[in-house]
């Protein structure tokens, strides 16, 4: 699988407001994929799940 990115809102649960960001798309232990990207106001690591893979 060629390296995937996910460009949209997330939820800054430190900010707690939703923010535009750029991930990378991973598929996690149980078969769901999640992008992972960065807060761009306060650096916090951001997840957002993305359904089945």
């Amino acid at each position: 699988m060629a390296d995937e990115t996910y460009k949209g809102e997330f939820y800054c649960v430190k900010c707690k407001e939703k923010r535009e960001a750029e991930g990378n798309v991973v598929v996690s232990d149980n078969g769901r994929r999640m992008a992972k990207g960065k807060c761009p106001v306060c650096g916090t690591n951001l997840n957002r799940i993305l359904g089945k893979a």
